[in-house]
């Protein structure tokens, strides 16, 4: 697979939805209300004040990362103006931050006054290759993702999902700082975790699972060269014959359903 290589100095740690001076996420000063007017705690964070959820999540992060770690956040960075963004890099210690976009980063999606520039990339998805793992990394939980059956991690944020929740089906997790106590993870522990974790999808039919992939791959060409050097042919029957003989053969050492699936597929 060719995924992209990130520019990466020191430890590896990956966070998402910090969500930095986010007023309502804040349960002593939020204006949500449940539809009985109560204050939502599973979407609200433990804190009285902006202030003191901010020094939680800048210590958090200045207590692991180092200024020549790299931290890779999956969006949803700060909120509550352009301004928060500004202060909260400049309260980082960590000087390499690679940021996928997450919905409320859009002062740093058009980049606004060059902010971009105080990231070391700023993009919407990544595929890349860390410490010889290959992940498929966005703001966005996805139900099927490039590489899956070969065991890729997909790593997201977005849906502020607590501990007992964070993981998906096969190798994909949320990295949001609900799940961890609002501190970041390191890669290396997050590797140890998905190594651990069978190869799955969130997609109860999803065929890159589906033993057929290798059928699909040279079979059908297989299939579609014998067709094409049938037609050639100006005996029609002889061609008939060729793929019929070559059919049955397929069926018995694969089973009819495959074999039906893999012909639908090369008259597409």
């Amino acid at each position: 697979m060719k995924f992209d290589k990130l520019d990466i100095t020191g430890n590896v740690f990956i966070t998402s939805d910090t969500h930095y001076s986010h007023k309502n996420i804040v349960r002593g000063v939020t204006n949500w209300r449940t539809p009985e007017g109560e204050i939502p705690k599973k979407s609200t964070r433990d804190f009285d004040t902006i202030e003191q959820m901010n020094e939680a999540l800048v210590r958090n992060i200045n207590e692991v990362v180092g200024h020549d770690d790299t931290l890779i956040h999956l969006g949803d960075f700060s909120f509550g103006g352009f301004e928060n963004v500004e202060k909260f890099l400049n309260r980082l210690v960590c000087q390499n931050i690679h940021l996928v976009l997450g919905n409320h980063d859009h002062h740093i999606k058009y980049d606004r006054d060059g902010i971009q520039d105080r990231f070391l990339s700023v993009q919407q998805y990544l595929e890349v290759k860390i410490k010889d793992e290959y992940f498929v990394l966005c703001h966005y939980p996805l139900q099927s993702w490039h590489g899956l059956a070969k065991g890729v991690i997909h790593l997201h944020g977005h849906v502020h999902l607590p501990k007992n929740a964070k993981f998906g089906n096969g190798k994909k997790m949320d990295v949001g700082v609900e799940g961890n106590d609002l501190k970041p993870y390191l890669i290396d522990d997050i590797i140890k975790i998905m190594g651990k974790r069978e190869v799955g999808s969130e997609m109860s039919d999803d065929h890159h699972l589906d033993d057929i992939i290798g059928i699909v791959g040279w079979q059908t060409h297989f299939f579609l060269y014998l067709y094409n050097m049938s037609k050639k042919k100006k005996d029609k029957k002889d061609s008939i014959i060729n793929w019929e003989l070559h059919q049955k053969l397929m069926e018995k050492r694969y089973g009819k359903q495959e074999i039906a699936t893999t012909y639908k597929h090369k008259k597409q």
